[in-house]
């Protein structure tokens, strides 16, 4: 496997796997190769697990097609009707507040919270089953109280969905279905 090291003014390590199947590190300017090397170890299992992913998703995407743009918009009125209801019923069993919902296509995440409270969802959600929805809703909600994916933030998470772990899985095991039609 052939890693590329981009060295930067950045505090924290970062790993990227790009669609035609590099793997980018990012590292702060001094951090000593070896200690790059050691977080290079500790992703391992992460790194494989992405490149397949990035595999299969080429390999999938020449037998599929992606959604064209009146799909697109019966998704996102979907996402509109379903996921503030959610947003709303969960925060408050979570018992945390929100910003803006926003729903657009991504292309690599299936939503995101940032530092101010503001909601980002994927409208290809809409093709997963109820219950994974759920999960994601709950998942972004929880770094309302976690900014990150520490053991405390999936306490969290399992406080709300005991089987987090499963629908996890399937959301990981079923994502590049989700992503084609």
């Amino acid at each position: 496997m052939n890693i590329e090291l981009i060295r930067s003014k950045r505090r924290t390590l970062a790993i990227e796997v790009t669609k035609d199947l590099r793997v980018i590190v990012r590292a702060p300017l001094r951090m000593p190769e070896k200690e790059i090397n050691k977080f290079l170890g500790e992703k391992s299992d992460w790194i494989t697990r992405s490149l397949k992913k990035m595999q299969e998703r080429q390999n999938n995407s020449a037998q599929k097609q992606e959604f064209n743009e009146l799909d697109i918009k019966v998704f996102v009125d979907k996402a509109k009707r379903i996921l503030p209801p959610k947003v709303d019923r969960f925060s408050k069993e979570i018992g945390v507040n929100y910003g803006r919902i926003t729903i657009r296509i991504q292309k690599s995440r299936w939503g995101s919270c940032s530092s101010k409270g503001n909601l980002n969802f994927n409208c290809l959600l809409m093709n997963a089953p109820e219950e994974i929805i759920d999960y994601v809703v709950v998942h972004e909600l929880c770094h309302r109280k976690e900014m990150n994916h520490s053991e405390r933030f999936w306490a969290e998470v399992e406080k709300v969905i005991p089987d987090y772990k499963e629908r996890r899985k399937w959301l990981r095991d079923h994502e590049n279905e989700l992503m084609m039609k």
